[in-house]
C-alpha cells in the first residue's frame, strides 16, 4: 500500500508512505498491499515500511520503493534471517538508482503503525531509513538506534517521522558537526552493539596438511560439502539477530534456542544461555562433529568485510563481547569472542577452536590492542592494494584481505 501522508497544521511534511504485505504472510508474495491486521498468518511477525519525501507537483507515488522493499523481502524469505529495529542494510547503490547520497538503510519502528494482534501472532512494522554511507559507517560503530535518534534531530535528513529525502546532499555531520561529537564519546562509552554480518569471508586450519581433510578446515569431505549443523546455523543466525546484551558477562545465544511462531525467542540473557551448560541436551543431535582445537588459523575477508575488523576488535571485543562473521559464499562462520564471553568453545588455553566449519578465535585484550596497531590502515582501505597480508607469527595467526572474486569460487 501506498498514500500520500502530511499535514502542514500538525507540523507533518508531506510524503509517500509505502506499507509491505507478505513477509507475515506465510505464503509471502511480496506484494505492496493495505494490510488491515486480519489479512494471514505471521510468518516473519513483522512488515516494512518506507516514508519518502514527496517532492513539489508530484502527482503520483515513485514505484521504485516497492521494488526495494521486494528485494529485502527476497534476501528475508531466502535467508530465513530477520530484521529488527536498529538493523542496517548495506546496500551501496543509492536506493533509487539515481546519483543519490543516499546509498544505505537503517531499521526502525514506523513512529505511526502500531504492532497487530492477528490469530497467528503479533505483526510489526519497521521503517526503512535512508542513509548515507558516512551515517551507515557511524551505526556500525556506534549503534543503529543512537544514529536514528540523531536523524530525528535534524528536520532535513529525517526528522521526527524519519522521511528519507533523496536529493538529501550533506550527512548529519555535515549539517551539525557537533554530532560526530556525540557519536565518538558514544562509541568510546558504549562500543558497538553489531554483533555479527553476513559477509564473504574463509578460513583455514594451518595446523595440518591441505591433503589431511578430515581434520582440516577444508570444505570438503570426499566430494560432499561439509556444513554447519542445524544447530550452529540456528546459533549464529541468533547471534547476528540479537545484538547488544546488556549483561556482566556476555553469552554467546544457547545453541538450541527456544522458538516462537518460527522465531528464536529473545530471552533476557542468563547464565543458562551458555552453551556449557545447555551441552548435555543440546550436542546430542551433532555430537559426532567433534569440537577441534586448532593450533594456527588463516583468516580471509574481502575488503568490505576486512574494513569491519577495527569495528569488530574495539566496539566488541574490547567491550568484552563477540563478534561473527557468516559466510555468504559458503557454510562457513568465524567468530571472535573476548575473555569475557561465556558459552565458547575457544578458551585462552586453546584460543582458536572450530566446530564442523565453525571456528571460533578467543582474543586477549592485549592481543587485541596489539592487533589495532597492526590493522590500522584497514580503516582507509582506499589506500592500499589488495591481496593484502598480515601476520603474528608469535600468536600462529595470519589475516588476509582479498578480491571479492576469490570468494566466488568454490574452493578459496
Amino acid at each position: 500500500m501506498y498514500r500520500n501522508v502530511g499535514s502542514p497544521s500538525a507540523n507533518i511534511p508531506e510524503h509517500w508512505h509505502y506499507i509491505s504485505f507478505g513477509l507475515s504472510d506465510l505464503y509471502g508474495d511480496n506484494r505492496v498491499h493495505e494490510f488491515t491486521g486480519t489479512d494471514g498468518p505471521s510468518g516473519f511477525g513483522f512488515e516494512l515500511t518506507f516514508r519518502l519525501k514527496r517532492e513539489t507537483g508530484e502527482s503520483a507515488p515513485p514505484t521504485w520503493p516497492a521494488e526495494l522493499m521486494q528485494g529485502l523481502a527476497r534476501y528475508v524469505f531466502q535467508s530465513e534471517n530477520t530484521f529488527c529495529s536498529g538493523d542496517h542494510v548495506s546496500w551501496h547503490s543509492p536506493l533509487d538508482n539515481s546519483e543519490s547520497r543516499i546509498q544505505h538503510m537503517l531499521l526502525t519502528e514506523d513512529p505511526q503503525m502500531q504492532p497487530v494482534q492477528t490469530p497467528f501472532g503479533v505483526v510489526t512494522f519497521l521503517q526503512i531509513v535512508g542513509v548515507c554511507t558516512e551515517e551507515l559507517h557511524s551505526a556500525q560503530q556506534w549503534n543503529g538506534q543512537g544514529i536514528l535518534e540523531l536523524l530525528r534531530t535534524v528536520p532535513v535528513a529525517g526528522g521526527p517521522w524519519l522521511i528519507t529525502d533523496m536529493r538529501r546532499g550533506e550527512t548529519i555531520f555535515e549539517i551539525d558537526p557537533h554530532l560526530q561529537e556525540r557519536v565518538d564519546k558514544g562509541i568510546e562509552t558504549d562500543g558497538s552493539n553489531l554483533s555479527g554480518v553476513s559477509a564473504k569471508c574463509a578460513w583455514d586450519d594451518l595446523s595440518r596438511p591441505p591433503e589431511d581433510d578430515e581434520d582440516s578446515r577444508s570444505i570438503c569431505i570426499g566430494t560432499q560439502p561439509r556444513r554447519l549443523s542445524g544447530k550452529d546455523t540456528e546459533q549464529i543466525r541468533e547471534t547476528l539477530r540479537r545484538g547488544l546484551e546488556i549483561n556482566s558477562k556476555p553469552v554467546l545465544p544457547p545453541i538450541n534456542p527456544q522458538r516462537q511462531n518460527g522465531l528464536a525467542h529473545d530471552r533476557a540473557p542468563s547464565r543458562k544461555d551458555s552453551l556449557e551448560s545447555d551441552s548435555s541436551t543440546a550436542i546430542i543431535p551433532h555430537e559426532l562433529i567433534r569440537t577441534r582445537q586448532l593450533e594456527s588459523v588463516h583468516l580471509k575477508f574481502n575488503q568490505e568485510s576486512g574494513a569491519l575488523i577495527p569495528l569488530c576488535l574495539r566496539g566488541r571485543l574490547l567491550h568484552g563481547r563477540h563478534f561473527t562473521y557468516k559466510s555468504i559464499t559458503g557454510d562457513m562462520a568465524i567468530t571472535f569472542v573476548s575473555t569475557g564471553v561465556e558459552g565458547a568453545f575457544a578458551t585462552e588455553e586453546h584460543p582458536y577452536a572450530a566446530h564442523g566449519p565453525w571456528l571460533q578465535i578467543l582474543l586477549t585484550e592485549e592481543f587485541v590492542e596489539k592487533m589495532l596497531e597492526d590493522l590500522e590502515d584497514l580503516t582507509s582501505p582506499e589506500e592500499f592494494k589488495l591481496p593484502k597480508e598480515y601476520s603474528w607469527p608469535e600468536k600462529k595467526l595470519k589475516v588476509s584481505i582479498l578480491p571479492d572474486v576469490v570468494f566466488d569460487s568454490p574452493l578459496h
